[in-house]
This record gives C-alpha cells, structure tokens and sequence, in this order.
C-alpha cells in the first residue's frame, strides 16, 4: 500500500510510542506500584505495671512497645517520646504523621478485666491529617490492626487464666475480654470540608501552574508586539515582569475566592493562602518566561511534561514514593514546594507554618527573574519567535 511507504507515516507512530512512553512514565510509573515504607509515627508509653493477684506483674504497656517496634510487617518507624505533649508538638511541626498513645492506666484496666466490675483500657490514635490524609489513614489503619491482634492474644490468655482460676467467668467480664484494650482516635490538622480530602493544595497548585502558564505565554508575545509598535527591548522586557507579577496576583486571589465561593472549599487561612498562591504564581511565571526567553516555543515542551511528571507526586506522601521518583523528579520540582508550603498555610496555621518553603520560592523566584531578565541580551531564535508570533 503506497500511503504505508510514506516516512512519515512511521515517524507518526515512533513518535505515538514516545509520547506514550514519556507520559505513561509521568503518569503512572511513579504512581502504580506505591507502597507506605518508614513512615514515621510517634510512641508515647505512659503506662505503669501492675501486680497480679495470681503474683507477678502486668506490664501491656511494655508489651505493646515490644510487639509493635518489633513487628517488620507494619510500615511505620516509630520514634518513642517520653511525653504525649511532646508528641503533640511534633505533630504540630510536621514531624509525625500520626502517634500512638498508651495511658498510664492502661495494664490497670487490663487488669481489671478479671475482675467482677471490669475498667475499659484505652489508647489513644492521634492521625495528622492535614500532613497527608492517605498516609495518616495508613496510620490509623496499621494501628488498629496491631492492637487488634494484640487484643487477640491477651483476650485467649486471660480467659485461660480465669477459667483455670475459677472456673467460671463473669458475663461482664467475658464481654470485656473480648476486646480487652478499646482505641480512641483523633485527627489533629483536620483538612476541613470540600478539601478534595485534603488534596486541594495540589490541586490549587496545577491550576495556579497553568494559570501562570498562560500569563508566561501572553506576555512573551505581547513582549514581541510591543516591540514592533517601537516600545524599547529593556522597556518592554522590563515591563513584562511586573505586568506578570501584577496579573498572577489577581488570578491567585480569584483561585481562592472561586474555590471558596464556588466550591465550598472550607479555608482557615484565605488571605493568608491567597498570599502564598501569588508569591508561588510569580515563580512559576518567572521560571516559565525565562525558558520562553531564551528557548522561545520549545520550552512549552519542556514547561508541560515538567507539569505531567510533577502532577501524580503532589499529594503523596514522600514515604510513599519509589527511590527514583523521590530523588528524580519530587526532590527538585519546583511545584513540590508550593503544595508542600500550601499544605503548611491551610492546615497548620498560616504564613509562618511555611516559611522554609517560602524562602525556596523567593529564591527560585529571583534566579529566574534575572535569568529573565539576562534574556534580553541574547539575540536568537526565542526573541525572533516572539517578534513573528507578535
């Protein structure tokens, strides 16, 4: 068939097959094979051993630590505090995505299950949601699964106990031996409602890099025609900035207005998030003006598969992420710090709660503000691309 002897009937479907490769990679390979590893969970081990009628001592707490610390199946790295205050503190300063607590009265309650008038032994959960909903649910879900377990074995132990004792047993303690240690849950840095279950800083984050995306473009070309209308090159490169800065501010606040008023989106910190939305809109305006400057149209390429590759990361957990996809794309990705910092402003307090990822911003914002602005002295095919568009 002469139509298949064309060349670029083939080249068509290499480049079907490269583009498949490249953007499946994006998409799915850092995403398809997750698996939760070392997440870190803090210990709080409170309780106080007590004495048994029958003589010897029972210690669940310590049991608990044993069991738990030792067992390699869980996906947890537990780091033991000596306090649930200093627990809750680590929880506040994004150390921990969840932390179990096991009361000073725990083994007295055990204990008292076989007793006629038996006392429910608690422990706490406390899950970090606004740090990662899904990883916070692999907390909540791996904890409840161990004590389950644990509660297994003390409730078969118990009633051998008591059985041999006695034998007989108490209804109510029967009934109570069943699940010797109940678990109470918490969720600290909750996401609010209509948050995408707590995604919506990611997500805010790709509309803001699309919306800066079109203002990059926009303003390159206007950059051309103004030009050709007799406007100065450093007047106009001059310009180009400042009119970007000024526009990605009123679109970083219409983002927020139309996600709250339109959507329902609950926001703890809107002036505040508003604020963080326009410094990380002018970086990625920035970054993205500065490729256009000195590559011109190619750097659209470049500026969208960054997008793809950045995109399946956003709300993950780090801990979650393949060794590849950690130290290859998350590590470095200019969008990672915005959802990171946007995460740190809308669950845990404010502009101050992000103020490590706004410092990387500023300086991300400033190095390619000058390379933007160094573009003006390269005479070439971006400028030229610019001038034609125009």
């Amino acid at each position: 068939m002469a139509f298949l002897k064309q060349k670029m009937v083939w080249i068509g479907l290499l480049i079907l097959v490269l583009v498949l490769v490249v953007f499946g990679a994006a998409m799915m390979g850092s995403v398809v094979s997750i698996k939760p590893k070392d997440v870190p969970v803090a210990l709080v081990v409170l309780d106080q051993p007590v004495d048994l009628p029958a003589g010897g001592k029972l210690a669940i707490g310590d049991t608990l630590k044993e069991k738990l610390t030792g067992n390699k199946n869980l996906p947890i790295t537990w780091t033991v505090v000596a306090s649930e205050e200093e627990a809750r503190a680590g929880l506040d300063d994004r150390e921990y995505y969840g932390a179990l607590v096991l009361p000073a009265d725990l083994s007295a309650g055990v204990a008292s299950m076989m007793s006629p008038a038996p006392k429910a032994a608690t422990a706490l959960v406390i899950a970090n949601e606004g740090l990662n909903t899904q990883a916070s649910t692999v907390v909540k879900q791996g904890l409840g699964l161990a004590i389950k377990m644990v509660n297994t074995e003390l409730s078969k132990s118990m009633l051998e106990q008591m059985g041999k004792a006695t034998g007989q047993i108490p209804v109510a303690s029967a009934q109570a031996l069943l699940s010797p240690i109940n678990v109470t849950e918490e969720t600290v840095h909750a996401v609010g409602s209509n948050n995408a279950t707590g995604n919506a800083p990611g997500m805010l984050t790709q509309i803001m890099w699309m919306g800066s995306l079109v203002t990059a473009m926009v303003l390159f070309l206007s950059n051309g025609s103004a030009r050709k209308a007799g406007l100065g090159k450093w007047q106009a490169l001059i310009a180009q900035p400042i009119v970007g800065t000024v526009f990605v501010g009123i679109g970083s606040g219409f983002l927020v207005w139309m996600a709250s008023s339109w959507y329902g989106m609950e926001l703890a910190q809107a002036t505040a998030t508003w604020l963080f939305l326009w410094l990380a809109g002018a970086a990625f305006f920035f970054i993205q003006s500065a490729l256009l400057g000195w590559i011109g149209f190619p750097a659209m390429g470049i500026l969208v598969v960054l997008m793809f590759f950045s995109m399946p990361l956003l709300n993950m957990a780090p801990e979650f992420l393949s060794a590849a996809s950690h130290d290859w794309i998350y590590s470095w990705t200019p969008l990672r710090f915005v959802a990171v910092g946007l995460r740190e402003v809308m669950y845990f307090g404010g502009l101050d709660a992000a103020s490590g990822n706004a410092a990387v911003l500023w300086s991300i914002a400033g190095g390619f503000l000058v390379l933007l602005l160094l573009s003006g002295l390269k005479k070439g095919k971006a400028q030229a691309a610019s001038n034609s568009a125009a």
